[in-house]
């Protein structure tokens, strides 16, 4: 029985990692829990007015990408090459209908663009180019290179680039002190819903890696991995190195010791962040998860994780730290 206050439930994170009170003014810890509320916001109004879990976490994402705090759309970080590749991913538990991009540039809204795979074609993971090709044709809105760049990411990339490193968002030893940073942090965004007519769907956001090369992919766009929703388990998105993550299939993971199993949400989600990771990588990131009752699961091995919730009363709840 669903003992919610509300019908509709829905979470939101920024990325998780190093995240210590000492890498961040008070003045910098406003504006992220500031950004964190005005997302979950955008994706409440959505579902009080009946609207629908896919609606929901495409409006709370796009708010994250907007957002210059957060690496994802305005504010990815820097490739090799001095640009930015974009990647999302969104489902839908009801019908397990989902669609990704990855690698893509320009795109001012990277869910929006896995949106419209979802609806609008064949398939569910288009790359690059022939990515940035389908967007057009379904006029997604396209920004200018300048848009997604940031004075701190072009300080991380200069920073990579002399020390020939590929950065995990904010890991540049340089920058990790008050007001520059949060430390060793796992950069995506990503939402978890569920509508008022019982339907859940997840959606994950990124800019991927400082200095990354060759294409290099997360496991953000990649369903199972990053991403994952279905109405006979739950919602989730993650956030973490990416590599582990795919290894790992996290997000299907959960699904699975729920669904075979029988696991609660609460379990499945400890099983694989704090036990199975801790075997390849102990501090390796977490993930935000829904289930079809109850409120949301946030489960991370790192010292914190930008995230915020709707509470059993419809209350807005943001935190950082553990």
């Amino acid at each position: 029985m669903n003992t919610n206050l509300t019908p509709y439930a829905l979470a939101i994170h920024g990325g998780a990692g190093t995240i210590l009170p000492q890498h961040l003014t008070p003045e910098l810890e406003i504006e992220y829990l500031n950004g964190l509320k005005n997302a979950l916001l955008a994706g409440k109004t959505i579902l009080e007015n009946n609207g629908t879990a896919i609606d929901a976490v495409n409006a709370a994402i796009v708010w994250l990408e907007d957002c210059p705090l957060f690496n994802a759309g305005k504010g990815s970080v820097y490739t090799h090459e001095g640009g930015h590749e974009m990647d999302a991913c969104i489902m839908d538990g009801a019908t397990l209908a989902s669609g990704a991009v990855t690698g893509v540039q320009g795109v001012r809204n990277p869910i929006r663009a896995a949106r419209e795979v979802m609806l609008h074609s064949d398939h569910i993971l288009l790359a690059g180019k022939g990515a940035e090709d389908f967007c057009k044709s379904r006029k997604v809105p396209f920004a200018p290179e300048g848009y997604f760049g940031t004075a701190f990411r072009m300080s991380q990339y200069r920073e990579a680039l002399m020390t020939d490193t590929i950065a995990l968002d904010h890991s540049i030893t340089k920058f990790n002190k008050p007001g520059f940073g949060e430390g060793n942090k796992f950069g995506t965004v990503g939402a978890v819903a569920r509508d008022v007519f019982g339907n859940l769907a997840a959606g994950t956001s990124t800019g991927g890696m400082t200095n990354k090369k060759y294409g290099r992919v997360g496991d953000s766009p990649i369903v199972g991995a990053g991403t994952y929703a279905n109405n006979d388990s739950c919602a989730v998105s993650c956030t973490g190195h990416g590599e582990v993550f795919i290894t790992n299939a996290v997000a299907f993971d959960v699904h699975a010791l729920m669904n075979y199993k029988g696991l609660s949400l609460e379990d499945a989600a400890n099983e694989v962040i704090m036990k199975k990771l801790a075997k390849s990588d102990p501090e390796s990131g977490g993930l935000i998860a829904l289930g079809k009752e109850g409120q949301p699961v946030q489960v991370f091995n790192t010292a914190g994780m930008y995230r915020a919730w709707l509470g059993v009363d419809g209350s807005v709840n943001c935190r950082i730290y553990q």
